[in-house]
């Protein structure tokens, strides 16, 4: 008689949550109600993603440095990024309408605060000359731009496969109401603000 493949080959297995995660729920979200005075949970801001956007403007002359901005982009993402390419012909800058430009990722869940840890406590630490971000980076809405100049201070980065050095934006998308509560949220996860 022949036995039945048993099912339990098709376990999913769940990941860990992330550090920050588990901060978010136990520190910053009661400290947050506590300073702000939120009626309901539901009221205590929470980052929603981060994107990651690499411009490569040499990519319309040569495909191949593209290939290497993305390669690089998704060691340090962890998630394969998007192509973008240019909406208008600029005739200056020798781009036509079409060309790629670029590449983005958009971080969610669990890779986003695991972005969010290695970013705050090993990424920014090696700038160079780092006197704190700037606080006016702040949209109105509640969401934080950044930019960085040289994309090798993420350490998953292998410094003989890197061709050039890249800039990168980095933008955080809260669903705070305004800046102050947005500035404090992230002030909270680690972000290392000029006073």
């Amino acid at each position: 008689m022949a036995k039945k493949k048993d099912q339990s080959e098709n376990i999913v297995v769940a990941r860990p949550v992330p550090r920050l995660l588990r901060k978010y729920r136990a520190e910053i979200a009661p400290a947050m109600r506590e300073k702000f005075g939120y009626d309901n949970v539901m009221q205590i801001p929470r980052l929603r993603k981060i994107v990651l956007n690499m411009g490569v403007g040499e990519a319309s002359r040569d495909i191949k440095e593209l290939d290497a901005a993305e390669r690089e982009l998704t060691i340090i993402a962890g998630q394969k990024p998007r192509g973008t390419r240019a909406k208008v012909s600029v005739a200056q800058f020798k781009i036509r309408q079409g060309m790629p430009v670029g590449c983005f990722v958009t971080l969610r869940g669990a890779r986003m605060y695991e972005f969010l840890d290695r970013l705050v406590n090993v990424a920014i630490p090696r700038i160079r000359d780092f006197r704190g971000l700037p606080g006016n980076s702040f949209d109105g809405r509640g969401n934080y731009s950044m930019g960085i100049r040289e994309h090798n201070i993420f350490v998953e980065l292998d410094y003989s496969q890197i061709s050039k050095n890249r800039g990168m934006n980095i933008t955080m998308v809260t669903d705070a109401k305004n800046d102050e509560e947005a500035r404090e949220l992230l002030r909270l996860f680690g972000m290392p603000f000029r006073n």
